[in-house]
């Protein structure tokens, strides 16, 4: 199984919106921060989180780039609302 967070595998993250993807970016990134900073004073106690975290911001920018360069789509609001 791959290293990341439940509920962040590709397939969910390309049924998100912009600006979903925008909030899960930066809930990731402030998760990173406090995990450095644990680490940093020794606090931290479960490292493989942090690879795992690393991962997780990993694909959303690599969602959001496809999506750049038109080789994915975002999801329309026609289908959300059904």
């Amino acid at each position: 199984m791959a290293i990341g967070s439940k509920g962040l595998t590709p397939a969910d993250l390309d049924a998100m919106d912009n600006e979903r993807l925008a909030e899960e970016l930066s809930k990731a990134k402030a998760e990173l921060f406090n995990l450095r900073f644990a680490s940093a004073t020794g606090q931290l106690e479960d490292h493989g989180r942090m690879k795992a975290v690393r991962r997780d911001i990993a694909r959303i920018y690599t969602i959001v780039r496809e999506r750049e360069l038109g080789i994915r789509t975002a999801p329309s609001t026609e289908e959300e609302a059904k």
